[in-house]
């Protein structure tokens, strides 16, 4: 079993979710009293977020590549960061270490491929479903990406920051994601992923008709799946 490197701290309500998950895979593999191997390097994140709203993308790459590197120094043998957004400095987490990134992109085009899926809808924070390191990533694997309007974009960021990584998931927030959610299935999305991993704490399977991509899950399976061979 090759030990994992999880960047967590962002926020720590899903680290929470990646931690147990992984274990739970480990078990559903190996049985008995196996867990997985994990190095979790857990960041403070109101700094982050303070260099994000300023656009200091470099200096928040610089961090986290600091945060990779302690974690392979520390013995880890693939490396995680366990957000969708800040994968926008995946590339500078890849260059600091020599072991495998595991990207939360790739392993979701995976699952989606695997639903039979050819068009999805993408929820996650504005700049996930903005900016081209995420979307970008999933057309390169040959996907249709539909992201709400403009207003339900701002709706959905607001819950994200203001809520969800706070630890407050509530029933207005939860109704508001399934409008929006249904409505990207009117447009045409076959699928919606769930591209910030604290949504699936919000949205679950059953509140909606629409399936759903939860990327925290996927990311973490498909870590385990890598780490166990």
């Amino acid at each position: 079993m090759k030990t994992i490197g999880l960047i967590g701290g962002m926020s720590w309500e899903s680290s929470l979710e990646y931690y147990r998950i992984m274990n739970e895979a480990v078990k559903a593999r190996l049985g008995g009293l196996h867990s997985a191997r994990i190095l979790m390097n857990s960041v403070d994140f109101a700094p982050l977020r303070e260099l994000m709203r300023a656009d200091d993308w470099a200096a928040v790459g610089g961090q986290l590549a600091d945060a990779s590197r302690a974690l392979e120094r520390a013995g880890a043998e693939l490396m995680v960061i366990g957000t969708n957004t800040m994968h926008k400095v995946a590339p500078e987490v890849e260059a600091a270490v020599s072991v495998p990134l595991v990207h939360i992109a790739d392993a979701t085009a995976e699952a989606a491929r695997a639903g039979g899926f050819s068009r999805v809808a993408l929820l996650g924070t504005a700049l996930t479903m903005e900016d081209d390191f995420y979307v970008g990533r999933l057309r390169g694997h040959g996907f249709e990406v539909l992201v709400p309007e403009a207003e339900d974009r701002k709706l959905v960021d607001r819950v994200i920051f203001d809520e969800m990584c706070k630890g407050l998931f509530l029933d207005g927030s939860r109704t508001e994601f399934v409008r929006i959610i249904d409505g990207l299935a009117a447009r045409g999305a076959e699928a919606v992923v769930l591209g910030c991993t604290e949504i699936g704490l919000l949205v679950r399977p059953g509140d909606t008709g629409v399936p759903t991509l939860d990327t925290c899950r996927i990311h973490a399976e498909r870590v385990v799946e890598i780490a166990l061979g």
